[in-house]
């Protein structure tokens, strides 16, 4: 039995290696010229949609772990790119919240996410629309 599996065709298996190597790819060009990586992007990204909001949400909504979350926390407030806070309802969450600084950040970086999609979506072609079709029914299927 083991030996008809083929990981390769397995779907889970061909999502993840897609997902991982596209987040790679377009964390080569934020990376060298911002000098953040993937989770730090992503803390950025969420930060800049849902405003202030907590650790726990953010591990939620982009799919990371706490300690990957909150070690790229402190990289983006050491940077200068977010605050933390105590969170008024439940002392025990941290609150993050962009400055100025991170706001800006995001706006630089944003016209390279905008452009990076685009060459991704090119290079699918024809099968670009039936994909992100695919793609959001099995992300809003929780």
């Amino acid at each position: 039995m083991a030996d008809s599996f083929d990981l390769n065709a397995f779907l889970p298996y061909q999502l993840a290696a897609a997902s991982a190597r596209v987040s790679r790819m377009f964390a080569d060009h934020y990376r060298a010229e911002f000098g953040i990586g993937i989770a730090e992007w992503r803390v950025l990204a969420h930060l800049a949609q849902s405003g202030t909001v907590s650790v726990r949400e953010i591990c939620a909504q982009v799919d990371m772990d706490k300690p990957r979350v909150s070690r790229a926390a402190a990289r983006l407030e050491a940077a200068g790119y977010l605050t933390k806070a105590a969170n008024a309802g439940d002392r025990r969450l941290v609150d993050l919240t962009l400055t100025p600084g991170g706001r800006d950040l995001l706006c630089r970086i944003l016209p390279m996410a905008h452009r990076f999609q685009a060459e991704m979506i090119t290079r699918l072609g024809e099968d670009a629309p039936g994909l992100r079709r695919a793609l959001t029914r099995l992300i809003s299927e929780e």
